[in-house]
């Protein structure tokens, strides 16, 4: 048995912890579900029903973790000798942009999708206050910065680069210079493209099944 179980969807969240497993080298196997055929016993694994979910098989039990950012960095933590875990000096700027990324930053993508509109009254309240300040904060940081934690790519580009490498791809993110050349950062290294290849084919199967 592989040391990782990983359930997910082809076309779904689970390309961003997909990347996560192939930097770091993970020793895992893949169960790959449709959206409408995931089979009840997988919401004894999580009851949110959702993808990505992954099963860390350690010694005589099995640790679930859920939500992409907390599988990705759990990766880094127990691959340490991969080196995608944040110095001491790059402590702040990784927590804080893993967790901007998967909370304010994807609230507010979604939130434009949905087509909320957050009076301007409640902005504060909101969290994320609005895409265009979500935006502009991580335009400040990538205009001075060629990664989430300085000049050195960790495991926080594997989710705040998803975020991007999605919303350029699909729209919900305008293009601006400091995001496409993020992108191009990400999508060039070759574990990015050899865990998109995987869920590419899997894609492909899929559509001619």
């Amino acid at each position: 048995m592989a040391e990782f179980t990983f359930y997910t969807v082809a076309m779904s969240r689970g390309q961003i912890s997909r990347w996560a497993l192939h930097e770091a080298e993970a020793d895992y196997e893949h169960v790959v579900m449709e959206w409408d055929t995931r089979p009840e016993t997988f919401k004894d694994i999580n009851p949110m029903n959702k993808v990505p979910t992954l099963v860390h098989h350690h010694g005589d039990h099995d640790h679930v973790i859920t939500e992409a950012a907390a599988i990705n960095h759990y990766l880094a933590e127990t691959h340490p000798e991969i080196g995608l875990l944040p110095l001491p000096e790059e402590k702040a700027a990784y927590y804080r942009w893993l967790f901007f990324a998967s909370g304010p930053l994807e609230q507010a993508i979604i939130g434009k999708a949905m087509g909320w509109e957050v009076p301007e009254d409640k902005v504060g309240m909101a969290g994320f206050g609005s895409l265009e300040l979500a935006l502009d904060a991580l335009d400040g940081w990538l205009k001075l910065n060629d990664w989430a934690a300085g000049d050195r790519f960790t495991m926080a580009d594997t989710y705040v680069g998803s975020q991007f490498i999605w919303g350029l791809r699909f729209g919900s993110v305008p293009e601006r210079p400091s995001f496409k050349a993020y992108v191009e950062r990400c999508t060039t290294r070759p574990k990015c493209i050899e865990a998109v290849a995987v869920d590419q084919k899997l894609i492909e199967e899929a559509a001619n099944a």
